[in-house]
């Protein structure tokens, strides 16, 4: 039986350095997914997984391992990732988008319809993502690309579970103006 991310990391704790090798190989194609998706520039993405990498590795002793790995780990890299684009923005303009209103909600049943439902909800964000605002485009990518209810999110962006749903809702009103060819901010 494979041992949790928690497990693990206790392991880590109590002194199996490296052990943390585990949870970099079930972490590292997940935080690059998303660090590519929410940086927009994949060549950054290698650099801040790293960087994420290693201050969750300096900060592992004070993970609470009676909590999940997962939200942790994000976090880390959330943090990571906005001080990233805090760094270019000062180089240029962003704007944000609200998630929320964009996308409509996927059904849980896997039918046919909603198969094709989730794989062109999924086209969309791949085609619009990058006009959104980093405010709503992480929502998106933790909700439609890593499958994360809005616990989880709420936890990784230190925001409230009502907020997630609200940040959700104006960045789908948003794609969907997007993709009719509409000004998302009016």
């Amino acid at each position: 039986m494979t041992e949790t991310d928690e497990q693990v990391a206790l392991a880590v704790q109590g002194g199996a350095a490296n052990r943390f090798g585990e949870l970099v190989e079930r972490y590292e194609a997940k935080l690059l997914r998303y660090a590519r998706k929410f940086l927009l520039d994949p060549e950054d993405a290698q650099d801040i997984v790293q960087d994420t990498f290693i201050k969750a590795y300096e900060n592992l002793q004070s993970f609470d391992t009676s909590r999940r790995f997962s939200p942790w780990i994000y976090r880390i890299a959330h943090n990571e990732f906005v001080n990233a684009l805090k760094k270019k923005e000062s180089r240029r303009t962003v704007f944000t988008i609200d998630f929320d209103t964009l996308f409509p909600y996927l059904q849980a049943v896997d039918t046919a319809d909603s198969v094709a439902l989730e794989r062109d909800t999924r086209e969309t964000l791949e085609k619009h993502l990058d006009k959104l605002d980093a405010k709503y485009r992480e929502p998106l990518i933790l909700y439609y690309l890593e499958s994360m209810d809005y616990r989880e999110i709420a936890d990784i962006l230190h925001i409230p579970v009502s907020t997630v749903g609200v940040r959700l809702a104006r960045a789908r009103a948003m794609l969907q103006k997007q993709a009719k060819g509409q000004n998302i901010y009016e």
